[in-house]
């Protein structure tokens, strides 16, 4: 970041094209070659959106993925998939989504998925921006499986997953991947009624075989699926213990938030960068251009350029890509009128 003032970049998941999301209703239609061939289209697409509005660090936009984290589950052995909704009707919001039953000792044989995902985003990707790739945490994952007597409680099934998603991160600096952010908004989420110190030690584990073998982040949000929050939507409850976390860079949601608490930046900005989420993706209204420059004129009254880069607040999984495309390309032109300002 010394080097990069006022990067911009994202999260990980980009929306998907509506031709994919068809086609992902009827895939028993589709033959291996013609799957694969879809995958690539999909993730040469979201380059190329991503490319289009300028961005210095680019994501294959998870275009494998449901949601950030829920296609994770079928990698995994010792679980029953829940497929049918807890609840079908009304306003849509996490109570949706059903927790998997836990059948035996939780393992990922094949890992989980995300190293294949990686090198086709080297293979397709143009040369100049920065790859990264995005991983859920433990501690997120653990969230949708339903606790038994193996692993009775949400910190025992943190546990078992803890080294499966460990050695997802291994593999991954292994294949080349230069940029991972872990995601884990469940514990921005849940910190309030959890020991921060607590999390901070799991994190810490999870991420031990990699610290200093790449740019390492992580994200701390409120939720989003559905465009929907969850938990109490402040910061305070996690800082300066989350300061503890081996990362080089946190991704803060502020924009959904009006920049409430932005001043925590300054404290994060001591030790850490900061890639401030100055997009908001639960909003329909599309920032300008010079809106986002007098945002990121607020984050420098806080902290410093060579601490600073921007992104949506979230992933735009759950945003239309309409407007993703436009809210993308307004941001790099906000952040890139600064620039020129301060001649960086």
């Amino acid at each position: 970041m010394r080097d990069h003032p006022l990067r911009t970049t994202v999260v990980g998941s980009y929306p998907f094209p509506g031709w994919l999301e068809l086609a992902s209703w009827n895939l028993e239609r589709f033959g291996e070659t013609d799957r694969a061939e879809l995958i690539d289209d999909a993730v040469t697409v979201a380059i190329r959106d991503q490319m289009d509005a300028g961005l210095e660090v680019i994501t294959d936009g998870e275009q494998t993925r449901l949601d950030f984290n829920l296609s994770f589950y079928g990698f995994l052995q010792g679980i029953e998939l829940q497929s049918a909704s807890p609840r079908r009707f009304g306003p849509p919001a996490h109570d949706q989504r059903g927790r998997h039953k836990v059948t035996g000792t939780l393992a990922a044989p094949r890992g989980l998925g995300t190293v294949e995902d990686f090198e086709r985003l080297q293979r397709l990707a143009p040369p100049g921006p920065a790859l990264k790739a995005s991983v859920p945490g433990p501690y997120t994952l653990s969230g949708r499986l339903a606790p038994n007597a193996q692993y009775p409680d949400r910190l025992a099934l943190t546990e078992a997953l803890l080294p499966i998603v460990r050695r997802e991160l291994e593999a991954l600096v292994k294949a080349g991947c230069r940029e991972i952010t872990v995601d884990e908004p469940s514990m921005s989420c849940y910190a309030h009624r959890e020991e921060p110190k607590g999390l901070v030690t799991i994190f810490n584990r999870t991420v031990e075989p990699i610290v200093g073998r790449c740019r390492l982040s992580t994200h701390l949000c409120f939720g989003n699926y559905k465009g929907r929050a969850i938990g109490p939507r402040r910061y305070a409850p996690m800082f300066p213990a989350f300061l503890g976390m081996q990362v080089d860079e946190f991704h803060l949601e502020m924009a959904s938030r009006e920049f409430a608490e932005l001043e925590i930046i300054k404290l994060i900005a001591t030790q850490k960068d900061v890639a401030v989420g100055i997009i908001d993706v639960k909003s329909y209204y599309v920032e300008t251009a010079q809106d986002v420059a007098e945002r990121v004129r607020a984050c420098l009254k806080h902290a410093p350029a060579d601490r600073l880069s921007f992104a949506p607040d979230c992933g735009l999984s759950q945003t239309a890509r309409w407007a993703a495309k436009l809210k993308l390309k307004n941001m790099v032109a906000g952040v890139r009128a600064v620039r020129k300002e301060l001649g960086v």
